[in-house]
């Protein structure tokens, strides 16, 4: 009988994913239900709003609209891997299910699932109308296209409280150094008491992330790499409400040896990931970028 290892490890993997997947907090959003295999559905509300109030009995009546907005999720991924049944004992446990698993999420789950949701999200922001800041972003003028960003947040109505930044490590080099930013440094304790990190901008969270998790478009032929023509995501600014990042299937089965045909001679290791990443449209006002153009 088949192990499911992603419920046998389930507390170390989900561990092993808030500690390294950067895409984490942008997708809190779980406001959504399956309404078949592979397909959520969103439903906008649409009220009119107070009218006069009459003072001879008479009421204001409004009109209640709902409409509607399908996700289907595509990201459909599988891998498989046959170890061979004296591969895992003259290593010593080292092509154990748990070591290929946790080797697996550090370097080919964990970084595609955030290459994925960041490049998606980007595809999706345009899909819906979203227009990419091209901005070339100095030291001089960072914290200005930052403040227009959360400007057209406030206009739109965005929650202020809850937003994230993320930015490349160049573009956290250049905020730590951007002109016209403050900052207090507590030097009580000597020159190792000295902290420059920059972790919040206006009670807004920065997540530095790796360059390349952060393109425009990815190629997934194999594992993933940036597609032809991908750009430089330098910068995103965004509040979870607007995003949906369901994950739908996480599995990961271990056949013993001899279970099947394919495992006579060792053990059969399958992994599989099944998630997708959505824009809400009538939220597509939630997320800004910066790219290059």
């Amino acid at each position: 009988m088949a192990i499911n290892y992603a419920e046998r490890f389930e507390r170390q993997i989900e561990q092993q994913f808030a500690r390294e997947l950067t895409s984490a907090n942008i997708a809190t959003n779980n406001r959504y239900r399956f309404i078949d295999a592979q397909t959520i559905r969103i439903p906008t509300v649409e009220l009119t709003g107070y009218k006069d109030h009459a003072r001879d009995g008479s009421k204001n009546r409004g009109t209640v609209g709902n409409r509607y907005q399908a996700f289907t999720l595509t990201h459909d991924r599988d891998i498989e891997y046959f170890v061979d049944d004296m591969d895992v004992d003259e290593t010593n446990q080292v092509l154990s299910a748990a070591n290929i698993t946790a080797v697996f999420n550090d370097e080919q789950a964990i970084p595609e699932t955030d290459a994925y949701r960041y490049s998606k999200l980007y595809s999706e922001f345009v899909a819906n109308g979203g227009a990419i800041n091209t901005t070339v972003l100095t030291e001089a003028n960072i914290l200005s296209v930052f403040d227009k960003m959360m400007e057209d947040m406030d206009e739109a109505g965005v929650p202020q409280s809850g937003r994230i930044l993320k930015v490349t490590p160049t573009v956290y080099t250049m905020l730590k150094n951007a002109e016209g930013l403050q900052r207090t440094l507590d030097v009580g304790s000597g020159a190792k008491g000295i902290n420059r990190n920059v972790r919040s901008l206006d009670e807004v969270v920065i997540d530095s992330i790796p360059s390349d998790r952060m393109k425009s478009a990815y190629d997934f032929t194999e594992g993933f790499v940036p597609a032809a023509g991908a750009k430089q995501i330098n910068m995103i600014l965004c509040h979870p409400s607007g995003i949906l990042a369901p994950m739908k299937v996480r599995d990961i089965y271990l056949w013993n040896k001899g279970e099947t045909p394919e495992s006579a001679f060792g053990y059969l290791y399958q992994n599989r990931s099944y998630q997708d990443l959505f824009v809400i449209k009538a939220k597509k006002d939630a997320i800004a970028i910066n790219a290059q153009e």
